[in-house]
């Protein structure tokens, strides 16, 4: 058993997106002026959290996507999306909506409140060479279907992969990700075994963790070294925080806005698809 350590801390940044939507985010933020800051095959990690309607309810409007998957986890509010593949799903809270770019899709994400808290993340995941071009599609997960595991001084909830008993309900694809929502009260400890081949990336949103000794307060991620044990203990208030994993892809990340391929000709392309009216057309 070899446990992994923190390789590096990512603070997440003020950021907006969307219609002005305010946020936080760490995957993905610019570093100096660098490249983003990422976690292969992990793209960017936005938290959004506010009862302030000004903060979140001029939404996502129409915007294309193309070359990775979007993972939205909705804690609490409640948020419409539309595509143009037909698709209209109700996000609640708790629930999660698992879409897949692939060649091309076009979406909105808009709030169905004006007022009270809106709060969640969105996660991008990239997606192989070979599969960037396949035909796009959507998953709504309500609530009720992502099982939760408990164990002393903590539970967790599967969103995808397993931990201990409980399977998510998304499993496998070609980075195989895990997905878990992690409660912990204060002083307690949590460990599990995640294969050595994936990434590691934990991101505590409540409370304060630490992870072999190095502390993480709320809002910096943690990117994990080598190792096939992770073991994480709450800070004095407790802590509630994401534990993501999942196959490095190992391959070039061009990215311009919605669109994330492996070379820059292909970015040149998909923004012609897009002003073209072809970016979501499969060829015969």
């Amino acid at each position: 058993m070899t446990t992994r350590k923190i390789q590096q801390v990512i603070q997440g940044q003020p950021a907006s997106d969307g219609a002005g939507v305010k946020l936080i985010r760490s995957l993905g933020a610019a570093n100096h002026g660098s490249l983003p800051l990422r976690a292969d095959p992990f793209l960017m990690l936005d938290a959004f959290s506010s009862e302030n309607p000004d903060d979140y309810v001029a939404g996502f409007p129409s915007h294309p996507h193309r070359g990775f998957e979007t993972v939205t986890y909705l804690l609490d509010g409640h948020m419409l999306h539309e595509d143009h593949l037909g698709n209209k799903g109700n996000l609640k809270s708790g629930g999660v909506q698992w879409m897949t770019a692939g060649r091309g899709i076009i979406h909105s994400e808009m709030p169905q409140q004006e007022n009270g808290r809106m709060r969640g993340f969105q996660l991008w995941i990239n997606l192989p060479a070979k599969e960037k071009m396949k035909p796009a599609g959507y998953r709504d997960i309500q609530a009720n279907e992502i099982p939760s595991a408990s164990f002393p001084g903590g539970s967790v909830k599967v969103i995808a992969g397993k931990f201990d008993a409980a399977s998510g309900p998304v499993q496998g694809g070609a980075t195989e990700p895990l997905y878990w929502d992690v409660l912990l009260e204060k002083g307690k400890a949590f460990e599990a075994k995640i294969p050595a081949t994936h990434a590691v990336y934990v991101y505590p949103f409540e409370g304060s963790i630490e992870i072999e000794d190095r502390p993480l307060k709320t809002h910096q991620g943690g990117v994990l070294g080598s190792g096939d044990t992770v073991e994480v203990k709450a800070g004095a208030d407790g802590a509630r925080f994401l534990v993501l994993a999942a196959k490095p892809i190992g391959e070039p990340v061009v990215q311009y806005g919605p669109f994330v391929m492996n070379t820059r000709e292909e970015i040149e392309q998909a923004i012609r698809d897009y002003q073209n009216g072809e970016l979501t057309e499969v060829a015969a």
